[in-house]
């Protein structure tokens, strides 16, 4: 699709805030809208041991399999870092804190292993989400310290 909108990195943050908020409200945004909309319709998105979802359908697909994991999620708005490209791109690195089935996770708490730390790279074009692959490691429950035994530490 061709650009139609000259966007600030303010208004593309907006944007990429917009999602993380409704993320962390069962995927509603603060008009009541579904966190879809924020996407374009092509948009990808993509998720560790999920892979890639392309358009809004495999992307609501993903979702509904990340939020069937998740009782709670809350990001840690105040310690975000914004990186800006000076074009369509911006990276969010933060973290998150909640309730997966496998347990409660906090960045750091217990052990400084990887759950809740995250980053996300957006490219954001028309007021849209184009493509936002998340980087992070997906096993907040501690489970996986067979294949890493330094978790049992």
């Amino acid at each position: 699709m061709i650009s139609t909108q000259t966007m600030t990195d303010e208004q593309r943050k907006s944007v990429a805030l917009e999602y993380l908020k409704a993320f962390d409200n069962g995927g509603i945004t603060s008009t009541g809208g579904s966190i879809l909309d924020l996407f374009a319709e092509d948009a990808q998105v993509l998720f560790p041991k999920w892979g890639l979802a392309t358009g809004r359908d495999q992307i609501g697909r993903m979702f509904g399999d990340l939020g069937a994991r998740l009782k709670s999620i809350t990001h840690d708005y105040a310690h975000f870092n914004w990186i800006f490209s000076g074009g369509d791109t911006l990276v969010c690195e933060g973290t998150s804190h909640g309730e997966h089935i496998e347990g409660r996770w906090r960045a750091g708490v217990p052990t400084p292993a990887a759950a809740g730390y995250w980053c996300d790279v957006f490219e954001i074009r028309d007021f849209k989400i184009q493509r936002c692959f998340i980087y992070l490691d997906p096993d907040y429950g501690f489970q996986d310290t067979a294949r890493y035994p330094w978790l049992n530490r």
